[in-house]
């Protein structure tokens, strides 16, 4: 069988014929000095490139022959011929990645990432919105004090979590006082009505969503100490929010958001206050409720409020049967991304109390993150199958779903190395598609399942597995990320809500049509392309990393 390799050397030993057999030619030309001279003054790629032109045409490394011939050489043809006869790439992958790193390949390599980052930051005055003040007219609307940003579409007021992925993305454009300014809106939130509601709507207050507001706090730059008391007084206050059921949470119970665990250990679910159909989906969840015939109304509602408040709405995470959304058992999933958040939380305020000397708010939560951790370590850690995942409350087993969630304690920095390294491992095997990050492995219908990817779980996944030293996974995750960003924008002039990982394209799925804008899309993608300045987006491959 004949190799790439004996193939290009056939092809460079043809290149030097071709090469000797120009050069008897032009020694027997009868053309006057001065034509010669304008014929060398407009060499070709071939005149130019000889036996590399020839390597790349043959082996036909690029579809279209005009290709290679309209590339422009990144440094002085001379220099690129000498690097090419010292290293000799040896097969068409090596021939391709050189080709690469030499020359602007038009449809390949040769759009700036700059011109996607020059995109979203136009974005970001269009997404952003004035402080509201007072109400003018009645309506389902809650005012914020301060300017912020919205996703886009459909969703024209701010939501909790969305505002991290969101925020990444502004700090990262210069964007600090828009960045502080949300901050001290979500501290209003918390002080108006004790928590920060999923989104700034009336409908939206008997549910949150996952707690960032902590990390948020880690994107602030201000030094004002009443500034820092304010907001360390607000996280506390979250806290006690999700912490409200410990007053009615007996042994192996759960009330309200705490569960208590069979060892009493207390750790966190998603819940809301309500146990009717959600007011802006009031049809879907009437006709889900009429289906199941098994339980009352009230309790599949407040499980679809409750899968809704986990912001994974829906997601086969929250099914007892992955194909049917009338199976939803919200209330009876211990979430690990959940806990691993509030984990993050209690960590930041046993600092913020050490640094305001309040030795006894300090101890608290150092006691409170440590139990946390201790219970997620024994009834989440699934060693055998190398993942983290939810606890199911009624069958007293971790949940069988394997879902992007698997990297939040990376991502917050709780995990050991040795869980680390097989989390990695699993998400390497299972969980990295062409496009990015899955977010599960299940194809039900429902949008936060395969063959979706959504911009937060890229970043969750891209910054977890870099904390731990995974850094070759973390920049495939972030390449593969970007070319599907890149290339939908390319083909839509939009940035999307979620898209399909499996065949880089918009992705489908949930009660509503796919979105624009889109606020944590634009935050994600600046934020990967200020952490990994040397990759290069492309249109035409399945996330290939080049370096200029």
């Amino acid at each position: 069988m004949t190799t790439a390799k004996s193939h290009l050397g056939r092809l460079s030993l043809l290149a030097s014929s071709l090469a000797i057999a120009l050069l008897s030619t032009g020694a027997e030309s009868k053309e006057p000095s001065s034509s010669v001279a304008s014929r060398i003054a407009a060499d070709t790629p071939a005149d130019l490139f000889g036996e590399l032109f020839v390597a790349v045409q043959q082996s036909r490394i690029f579809d279209d022959g005009k290709t290679f011939v309209d590339a422009v050489p990144r440094r002085d043809p001379a220099v690129i011929m000498a690097d090419y006869r010292r290293t000799r790439p040896a097969t068409p992958d090596a021939l391709r990645n050189f080709v690469l790193a030499s020359f602007v390949v038009p449809g390949v390599n040769d759009t700036d990432p700059g011109s996607l980052r020059a995109h979203i930051r136009k974005l970001w005055p269009t997404l952003a919105r004035d402080g509201d003040g007072e109400p003018t007219a009645p309506g389902s609307r809650i005012t914020l004090p301060r300017p912020y940003v919205v996703p886009g579409g459909r969703f024209r007021e701010i939501y909790y979590w969305d505002s991290y992925f969101t925020m990444l993305g502004l700090v990262a454009d210069g964007r600090d006082d828009l960045v502080e300014g949300m901050i001290d809106d979500f501290v209003s939130l918390i002080e108006r009505f004790g928590h920060i509601p999923n989104g700034t709507r009336t409908y939206y207050l008997s549910r949150s969503q996952p707690p960032f507001f902590a990390l948020m706090l880690d994107l602030s730059k201000t030094t004002e100490p009443a500034v820092h008391a304010r907001r360390l007084a607000a996280l506390r206050r979250e806290h006690a929010f999700w912490m409200a059921g410990e007053r009615c949470a007996g042994a192996a119970f759960a009330c309200e958001r705490i569960v208590r665990m069979p060892d009493g250990s207390l750790l966190n679910r998603y819940w809301d206050g309500r146990d009717t159909p959600r007011d802006e989906s009031f049809a879907e969840d009437r006709a889900t409720a009429e289906k199941v015939s098994s339980r009352p109304p009230a309790e599949v509602y407040r499980d679809l409020r409750a899968g809704a408040e986990s912001g994974w709405d829906f997601s086969s995470r929250w099914l007892s049967n992955p194909q049917d959304l009338g199976s939803i058992q919200t209330g009876n999933v211990v979430p690990v991304d959940l806990n691993a958040l509030m984990w993050a939380m209690e960590r930041r305020i046993e600092t913020g109390c050490r640094k305001a000397q309040d030795l006894a708010c300090e101890r608290e939560f150092a006691g409170r993150a440590k139990a946390r951790h201790s219970a997620m370590d024994r009834y989440m850690w699934v060693a055998r199958e190398r993942r983290f995942a939810d606890w199911l409350l009624r069958e007293g087993r971790p949940g069988p779903v394997l879902s992007s969630a698997t990297l939040y304690p990376l991502f917050v920095g709780m995990a050991n190395s040795a869980q680390a390294r097989a989390v990695a491992g699993t998400t390497r095997q299972n969980l990295v598609a062409r496009g990015g990050l899955r977010t599960t492995t299940l194809r039900t219908g429902q949008q936060w399942d395969a063959p979706n990817g959504w911009a937060p779980l890229q970043w969750v996944g891209i910054a977890g597995l870099r904390r731990y030293g995974e850094h070759a996974l973390s920049r495939e995750v972030a390449s593969r990320w970007l070319n599907t960003v890149h290339r939908t924008y390319l083909e839509t002039g939009k940035m999307l809500e979620k898209y399909d990982v499996e065949d880089v394209r918009p992705g489908g799925g949930g009660e509503y049509p796919l979105q624009d804008g889109f606020g944590w899309t634009n935050g994600v993608t600046s934020a990967i392309l200020e952490q990994y300045t040397q990759l290069i987006e492309r249109s035409n491959g399945p996330g290939t990393v080049t370096t200029p």
